[in-house]
């Protein structure tokens, strides 16, 4: 498996930033899974510097982002080839103006559309780490333990309206493991058909599956933004439509800074496959002995 590599300048601009954070955590899963990591010029420049993944031959350089670096990323997410890239992880600083150039919206659109994940904060990093441990056959690593302690966390469930047919039918497969966590909450017509399908599927019907707020036109993204930022919501899954143009695209794209601004506590997930994937990873887990 192979993934692009990119972090703005602040997530490796110090021993304590965002990228190396994750590379501590998480470089034994790295070297387990034997993943092939594609990284963009000064991001590999400083995974290089400070030592990490020394002599992993499955770590490789790309050109730095103004000579095209994180335009072949979006390219190989596509396929070229044998060239081809199964996601990516880009660490993205909300307030650098990087990580809106059309080559890092690209990056997350052609994830979406291709159902490969496209990974921005180290806790979908690390979460994401883990889960293909367990795929893997490997033994939990207690250090992920609080990703999987669905039962202190809240979940928001949000998709756009071409994907919320995607979203009924996650939720009714997946049922199991999204009824553990503490809360759901959900964007207006979303929560409710979630919570029409929880009471038939035997949810009591005085209690509402989901807490609903506003419809993400009518504000419902920046009130679960809030939620995030106040480290309250820490699982965001969010089927995304990338076909469509949005006109609350500026409420989508406070949701999404919230989720980067809380890199170290928010894992969001866009794809259904990634989302399908990691539920899996939750039965596998817990029934490791």
């Amino acid at each position: 498996m192979r993934l692009g590599l990119a972090a703005n300048q602040l997530h490796h601009a110090h021993a304590d930033a965002a990228l190396f954070r994750w590379l501590r955590a998480c470089e034994t899963g790295i070297r387990e899974l034997k993943l092939g990591l594609h990284a963009v010029g000064r991001t590999y420049d400083a995974i290089h510097r400070t030592g990490y993944l020394d002599g992993y031959a499955s770590l490789q350089r790309y050109p730095y982002g103004r000579e095209g670096g994180l335009m072949k990323l979006v390219a190989e997410v596509v396929g070229l080839g044998d060239r081809v890239l199964n996601g990516a992880i880009y660490l993205i600083d909300p307030v650098d103006p990087s990580s809106i150039f059309p080559e890092a919206v690209a990056l997350k659109r052609q994830c979406v559309i291709h159902g490969k994940p496209f990974i921005s904060t180290v806790a979908s990093a690390r979460d994401w780490i883990e889960m293909e441990r367990i795929h893997g056959g490997l033994a939990p690593d207690v250090g992920a333990n609080g990703f999987y302690a669905l039962e202190t966390q809240t979940v928001a469930l949000i998709a756009h309206d071409a994907m919320k047919p995607q979203m009924l039918a996650y939720a009714a497969e997946h049922f199991d493991v999204l009824s553990r966590f503490a809360h759901r909450v959900g964007t207006g017509t979303t929560g409710q058909r979630l919570n029409e399908l929880a009471w038939s599927l035997g949810w009591p019907k005085d209690v509402p599956w989901v807490t609903r707020y506003q419809s993400g036109p009518m504000g419902g993204d920046a009130q679960i933004a809030d939620l995030v930022l106040e480290r309250r919501c820490q699982r965001v899954i969010f089927f995304e439509d990338p076909h469509v143009a949005r006109q609350h695209e500026a409420d989508i794209q406070l949701l999404e800074r919230a989720v980067t601004t809380r890199t170290d506590d928010a894992v969001c997930m866009t794809s259904p496959r990634v989302a399908a994937r990691w539920a899996a990873a939750v039965r596998s887990r817990a029934s490791w002995r």
